[in-house]
């Protein structure tokens, strides 16, 4: 891709971030091409639908928190990078909720396979770090742990969602998580 091309994707998508998160679904992608200094056939040639642009918008998420999940499992301390990085996606979760509401509510289908399955992976070495390290559970395995994550993230993009329930939710799970 040329570098202009790379530039205007990138300005793209950071727009899109910015216009759904600020005016919800009704958002259109001519919003996105104004917001980022393109024309709305720029927007189309990158993104030929909204679905695209809302599944490229998770994708690259997810792409972010593989690599600070990675970035935990090489260079921080196995036994809290476990809890660090949960409790860094919940609230990603929260601040991102109006681009999740739109995939749960009919929009774009994120499939299992991909940036999912990697992060999954990431997830499992962080249990493994946390349990070797004494500060997990051993009994608890990736199933649960991934589903209490799936479950918290989940609850973080409801409405009356606040910093002090995410803190107190996340004392309760931690405390479970752990020996």
């Amino acid at each position: 891709m040329r570098a202009d091309a790379q530039r205007n994707r990138a300005a793209i998508l950071a727009a899109a971030e910015v216009v759904f998160a600020r005016d919800g679904p009704a958002a259109s992608t001519e919003q996105v091409a104004a917001l980022a200094g393109v024309a709305i056939g720029t927007v189309f040639r990158h993104f030929p639908t909204k679905d695209a642009l809302l599944r490229a918008l998770m994708k690259d998420a997810l792409a972010r928190l593989s690599a600070d999940a990675t970035e935990l499992i090489e260079h921080g301390d196995p036994g809290t990078s476990l809890f660090l990085f949960f409790a860094d996606v919940v609230a990603q979760a929260a601040a991102k909720k109006t681009v999740a509401d739109l995939l749960a509510t009919g929009g774009p289908e994120v499939t299992a396979d991909g940036p999912v399955a990697a992060l999954h992976e990431e997830l499992g070495a962080l249990l493994s770090g946390a349990q070797s390290a004494g500060t997990a559970r051993a009994d608890v395995g990736l199933p649960e742990v991934a589903a209490l994550l799936a479950a918290t993230s989940d609850a973080a993009l409801r409405a009356g969602w606040d910093e002090g329930l995410q803190k107190r939710a996340l004392a309760v799970i931690f405390a479970g998580l752990r020996p």
